[in-house]
């Protein structure tokens, strides 16, 4: 059902082309569909399956999103942009803490977890905000994961077009940064360079990918068994097990992406899917019968928070001197993710679309470590 759901609306938006799509993607509906479902009880809202995917799917798929990523192509290209990105995701992190502290007395005692997932989400993406989740033992049941979901997708709606938009403001912002008229030229002429071919997929890269993600995954797992849990004073767990597996298979991830593992074909492709079936999980976990006013208050912090970080970008691109079209990109890479820093990417300068893939693969590695510290600061706050 959950594959089902997840094929559906990839095949509608594909083969209608409908502008509805455009203002609210497949994820949406791939995650609400799924709500009502098992919260009509026409689905289970627990299961088995689940379970495993939670336990397994899960560090699986962020190894072979990892193995994407190219750190050293990201700074060659983007140069000054990444520390850009960089400031940016440090607004994600310092802005957490700000909007859980104005809040919080509208919301219940664990919904810094729910901040902590939806950092994860601003930082990385979906994967993200899932792995972080495991980190606080945040449940996907939960309500306070309800509300990360629901404000993630409150606060795209409107961020995108203000990303998009920006392109109408490059006079005034390149004033403002002073950038240099032949930086633009000399990046996009760099991203010509970038777009790798990495060969046809063929049926052995499945294997080759699935081999290494159940590989690092059981390694990962076994480890974080070995590994004595971070208590504080009064016997609250900081690091948990779950804690250590996460932050244990993004490191691998990354490592493994310097090795020849980056050129297996697919693998963006086949870590992307069996992210939206995580999504349509969620949705499936998801229980809506406490849901209360809090949600407001969640809302309106997440709102304060994303202009915090829009704030500390700004700030960096005027320190850095960048172009709009680098700064837009590189608050797409961290609020939206693989997802939506390509669109911003083609609405700008198409020659940076690949680029922009990189960025958000970036996120992706530094999402889980950085979003478990605002999950801690939001707790301290708290």
């Amino acid at each position: 059902m959950l594959a089902a759901i997840t094929s559906l609306f990839f095949y509608l938006e594909k083969k209608t082309e409908w502008n509805l799509f455009n203002y609210f993607p497949p994820l949406i509906f791939i995650y609400v569909v799924p709500v009502l479902l098992s919260n009509t009880g026409f689905i289970p809202s627990k299961s088995g399956v689940y379970d495993f995917m939670g336990a397994n799917l899960l560090p699986m798929f962020l190894v072979i999103m990892l193995l994407n990523v190219d750190l050293l192509a990201t700074v060659r290209v983007m140069g000054k942009g990444v520390f850009v990105m960089l400031l940016g995701t440090l607004g994600v992190v310092i802005g957490a803490p700000i909007g859980y502290m104005l809040v919080s007395h509208g919301l219940g005692p664990e919904a810094w977890k729910g901040f902590g997932a939806l950092a994860g989400s601003w930082i990385g993406g979906t994967g993200n905000m899932l792995a972080v989740g495991q980190m606080v033992d945040l449940d996907e049941s939960a309500l306070e994961f309800g509300y990360a979901v629901i404000a993630d997708n409150a606060v795209y709606l409107i961020w995108l077009p203000i990303m998009l938009g920006s392109k109408n403001l490059a006079g005034w912002f390149h004033k403002f940064t002073k950038v240099s008229s032949k930086r633009l030229e000399r990046m996009e002429e760099a991203a010509r360079e970038l777009v790798r071919d990495k060969g046809r997929i063929e049926m052995r890269h499945f294997l080759y990918l699935a081999f290494i993600g159940f590989s690092v995954t059981a390694l990962a797992i076994y480890l974080s068994g070995q590994l004595e849990p971070i208590k504080t004073g009064s016997g609250q767990v900081i690091v948990s097990a779950n804690t250590y597996k996460i932050l244990l298979v993004t490191l691998f991830g990354v490592i493994l992406s310097f090795t020849r593992a980056n050129r297996i074909p697919g693998s963006h492709a086949f870590s992307m899917a069996l992210v939206y079936l995580f999504v349509a999980r969620m949705g499936a976990k998801a229980d809506l019968s406490n849901m209360d006013e809090s949600v407001f208050w969640f809302l309106l912090g997440a709102y304060v928070w994303i202009f915090i970080h829009g704030g500390v970008l700004l700030g960096a691109a005027r320190l850095f001197r960048v172009d709009v079209h680098t700064a837009a990109i590189a608050s797409a890479a961290n609020i939206g993710g693989a997802a939506s820093a390509p669109i911003v990417a083609a609405y700008h300068k198409p020659a940076l679309v690949p680029v922009s893939v990189l960025m958000a693969l970036l996120g992706y590695a530094i999402g889980n470590p950085s979003a478990y510290v605002a999950a801690l600061l939001c707790r301290w706050v708290g």
